[in-house]
């Protein structure tokens, strides 16, 4: 073999080692607890951050010890809808159902169903009427209404000046009396804020 196809066999053997390096993938498993900011947007750390300040608030709220308090039984709570009026894609879902596990362990309050959960219990329990027995067929117009509803939004502020940004993020929660629209508890956390620098390289 002549010395220039020798060279460039091996520059060829050379290039498709580093390009199926480059196209390994690498997982590491981490702590749940460990904080991981990589593109500078709402994450798992801050879902954390906030569903803890908030959720304590919540479960202490003199609202709820009153209510136990004047009526001997521990209040109905619904959640409603949390908005996500950020600039960026966050699913609230996570933070609705942080603030509804918490709140049910603490002791100090009853849920019922979302209005996006009724649909398929209201569903099964009309196909009972029709195919389950008589003994075991659920009610009809037998639920339990709630007597507060929990809910919130997610708000964002933008500041960026050249490659350098700052994203403060407003977390409100509130709980609301159906009957009355009274206000019981307000909460509010704004403790997430980021300062995010990017490259001018782009490769």
């Amino acid at each position: 073999m002549k010395k220039s196809n020798w060279i460039v066999l091996m520059a060829l053997a050379v290039v498709l080692v580093l390009t199926a390096g480059c196209r390994s993938t690498r997982v590491e498993r981490v702590d749940p607890d460990t904080v991981v900011d990589l593109s500078g947007y709402w994450n798992d750390t801050d879902v954390r951050i906030v569903a803890e300040s908030l959720i304590e608030d919540c479960v202490n709220a003199p609202a709820i010890t009153n209510y136990i308090r004047s009526n001997g039984k521990l209040p109905v709570v619904i959640v409603g809808s949390f908005r996500n009026d950020s600039d960026e894609h966050i699913d609230t879902s996570i933070l609705t159902k942080k603030f509804e596990t918490a709140l049910i362990n603490s002791g100090k309050v009853d849920f019922v169903a979302s209005s996006s959960e009724r649909g398929e219990i209201r569903q099964e329990r009309e196909e009972q009427q029709v195919w389950a027995s008589e003994e075991t067929a659920k009610r009809l117009a037998n639920e339990t209404g709630a007597d507060f509803m929990l809910i919130g939004s997610v708000k964002t502020m933008v500041d960026q000046l050249d490659n350098t940004s700052t994203r403060t993020y407003w977390v409100y929660a509130e709980l609301i009396d159906i009957e009355s629209n009274r206000k019981l508890w307000l909460g509010e956390n704004s403790e997430i804020k980021k300062v995010i620098t990017r490259s001018k390289t782009r490769l």
